[in-house]
């Protein structure tokens, strides 16, 4: 299975099992929507507007290196954004893939 980490340091974040869309735009380009991510630690809730609409959100960083990754979405105001609360996106620039082991 395909494994995403921090581009700085290589802790790994998640893997392709936890990918739901590549149809994502950050502030660096391209950005993958995901339904778990770990070894990150979160800013402080921030409210933004974006393409889609208002959203309540939280910066994420690699937990090791302290690096910015990309942000995870508290709070959708508008209804058909909903799905994207408590999913987190990874921005493509800011992390590497790599090839994990395959389970059996």
């Amino acid at each position: 299975s395909r494994l995403y980490s921090c581009a700085k340091c290589s802790t790994v974040l998640t893997n392709r099992a936890n990918l739901l869309s590549t149809r994502f735009t950050g502030s660096t380009g391209r950005a993958f929507l995901f339904k778990k991510v770990v070894n990150l630690v979160m800013s402080e809730k921030q409210d933004r507007v974006m393409l889609t609409g208002r959203h309540i959100v939280r910066d994420v960083s690699c937990k090791k290196c302290k690096s910015r990754v990309g942000w995870m979405y508290e709070y959708a105001t508008e209804e058909q954004q909903r799905y994207k609360e408590g999913k987190v996106i990874l921005e493509r620039a800011l992390i590497s893939e790599i090839n994990g082991i395959d389970e059996i």
